[in-house]
C-alpha cells in the first residue's frame, strides 16, 4: 500500500496542514439527532441516510467535530457509495457544552458503545467503524476490550492512530511540533474555562500554569475521568495494549512522517500475522492528510476505506 502526495506538499507538516486549512467538501446538510447518555448527558449525532442497510460510524480526532473536512470528506465518499453515515460529536465538541462534569477522552469507549447500541437499534444489517487520530484509538480500544459487541459489527478502518498515547504525547510536544500542541492546548483550556462557568465546582486554579499537553492530562484529563495522573490515563487508554484482541477485519493506516506519532504507533511486526488486523505504514501522508487531487474529489484515505469496506 503506497501513497504519493502532490508535489507541492513536500513534507509531513504541509501534508498535515494543507487539508485542514484549505479543503472544502461539498456535502448535503447532516440531520442532527441528540442522543441522551446513560448518565443523563448528551451526544450530538449527525446522520446522512438513504435507507441503506449498511451504516458507517465516523469518530473524529482531538478537538475535532463532524464539520471537519476529513470527516465530511469520508462521509461524502461513503454516502455516494451506498452507505448510511453516522458522524458523532464527542461530549463538549458540538456547538453546546455537555451537561456533566466529564468531557471526552481517548479511552471513552462507553460513549462509543452508546452510539453503536443506538445504531444497532435502527436495524442495520452491517455496521462499520471509521476513526481518525483519537477516534482511531477509541475505535480500536472499543474493538479490543473485553465486552459484548453486537453481531452487526462488520469492519473497521482507522487513520493516523496514536496507539501509544504516552510516547505520542512526547512526540507532538517536541519543539518542531509545538504549533500543533499549542493549538490543542489553547482549545482544551478554553473548553475547561467554559465548563467552569457552568460548574463552579470544577477547579481551574492550576490551569494557567499548564504549559504542555502532558501537564494538562496530568492535572485535568486524568483526575477528571478517574485516572491517577497522565501516565495512568495513557497506560489504560492506549489501544496498543488491546489491539491484538480485535476480532473483525480491521485496517490501520499510519504515515511514517506523521508529526503526531511515535515509533511505538507502528506495530508492523506485532500485527504482521494477526488474523483480523492489517497494519499499513505509508512513507508519506502526514497526520490525517493523504491529500489527492483529480480523483473525483476523493482523498487517498477515502479510496482506501471504500475499497476495504466494500470488498467482501
Amino acid at each position: 500500500m503506497n501513497y504519493t502526495p502532490p508535489l507541492l506538499l513536500f513534507n509531513g507538516h504541509l501534508e498535515t496542514i494543507y487539508p485542514a486549512l484549505f479543503r472544502h467538501v461539498p456535502l448535503q446538510p447532516y440531520q442532527r439527532e441528540r442522543l441522551t447518555t446513560p448518565d443523563n448527558d448528551f451526544l450530538d449525532l449527525d446522520w446522512l441516510t438513504q435507507q441503506s442497510d449498511k451504516l458507517v460510524i465516523i469518530s473524529h480526532g482531538l478537538e475535532g467535530n463532524t464539520s471537519r473536512a476529513y470527516v465530511k470528506g469520508m462521509a461524502r465518499a461513503l454516502f455516494l457509495n451506498g452507505f448510511d453515515v453516522l458522524a458523532w460529536n464527542y461530549r463538549g465538541c458540538s456547538e453546546e457544552m455537555n451537561r456533566q462534569l466529564r468531557f471526552y477522552h481517548s479511552g471513552a469507549t462507553d460513549d462509543l458503545d452508546t452510539v453503536i447500541t443506538h445504531a444497532v437499534n435502527q436495524q442495520y444489517k452491517s455496521i462499520s467503524l471509521v476513526g481518525f487520530s483519537l477516534g482511531g484509538n477509541l475505535s480500536l480500544k472499543y474493538l479490543g476490550e473485553n465486552r459484548n459487541r453486537p453481531a452487526a459489527l462488520h469492519k473497521a478502518v482507522v487513520f493516523s492512530v496514536p496507539l501509544n498515547l504516552h510516547t505520542s504525547c512526547i512526540t507532538i510536544s517536541q519543539p518542531s511540533n509545538r504549533i500543533y500542541a499549542n493549538r490543542f492546548l489553547k482549545s482544551l483550556k478554553e473548553k475547561v474555562q467554559r465548563k467552569a462557568r457552568m460548574m463552579p465546582g470544577l477547579d481551574t486554579r492550576g490551569l494557567k500554569k499548564i504549559k504542555t499537553l502532558m501537564e494538562f492530562d496530568d492535572v485535568i484529563t486524568g483526575p477528571l475521568h478517574g485516572f491517577n495522573n497522565a501516565l495512568d490515563y495513557y497506560t489504560r487508554c492506549s489501544s496498543i495494549s488491546v489491539v491484538h484482541n480485535v476480532e473483525i477485519p480491521t485496517l490501520i493506516i499510519n504515515a511514517l512522517n506523521d508529526p503526531f506519532l511515535s515509533r511505538d504507533c507502528f506495530p508492523v511486526e506485532e500485527l504482521g500475522q494477526h488474523p483480523f488486523v492489517r497494519f499499513a505504514a505509508t512513507q508519506r501522508g502526514g497526520h490525517v492528510g493523504f491529500t489527492e487531487f483529480g480523483s473525483n474529489g476523493l482523498y487517498w484515505s477515502e479510496r482506501q476505506a471504500l475499497a476495504f469496506l466494500t470488498n467482501d
